[in-house]
């Protein structure tokens, strides 16, 4: 399937979900999360939730790093919808964070982060069984990942698609991809 297909049907997926299922569904995905080896992480970057696009909850992994890892210093990210770049910030907790234009959540005025990042929990839509990921379209994450050297973790509520066909050479592989039943690892 292409991606623009495989984004449609898992839009449509979305929609189909409740406020308790996509709960259940989060807590499913960390209790996933929570099986991986974090040792040597110093730094992770996650995603903060579309709530009207249903993505999974990120504030449920914000709480359990702080409670299980709080060494591990949390990174956000903030997009430039005129450039398609994204700057990356210290979370500093939920007071800290403000709407933008898009209804999603941001940092208002928190301290850019410029170190390395040992881990990126990525959004996406769909994903295939190669470790290729569907995203809404725009590439924020295949820009923000091309050339780094880190960990990246998907988050998705469904399975994989057999195959994604029109993957593009500067679309960026996923290392592994959580669902709430399972945990994906690509070569």
């Amino acid at each position: 399937m292409t991606k623009k297909e495989l984004r449609k049907i898992a839009m449509e997926q979305r929609k189909m979900l409740s406020d308790a299922d996509v709960a259940a569904y989060s807590r499913e995905l960390l209790r996933q999360f929570s099986l991986i080896d974090l040792a040597d992480v110093k730094t992770v970057h996650l995603f903060l939730p579309i709530e009207d696009k249903k993505e999974p909850d990120t504030f449920l992994f914000i709480d359990w790093l702080n409670v299980h890892h709080p060494d591990i210093k949390i990174i956000v990210p903030k997009a430039d919808f005129d450039t398609a770049l994204m700057t990356h910030h210290v979370y500093t907790g939920k007071d800290s964070l403000v709407k933008n234009l898009y209804n999603i959540l941001e940092p208002a005025k928190e301290v850019i982060h410029t170190g390395d990042i040992d881990l990126v929990l990525v959004p996406l839509l769909a994903f295939d069984l190669k470790g290729y990921r569907v995203g809404y379209g725009k590439g924020f994450y295949d820009r923000f990942l091309e050339g780094v050297k880190t960990r990246k973790i998907g988050l998705s509520f469904f399975a994989p698609a057999e195959c994604i066909d029109d993957v593009q050479e500067s679309d960026i592989k996923l290392d592994m991809c959580i669902i709430p039943e399972n945990i994906y690892t690509f070569k």
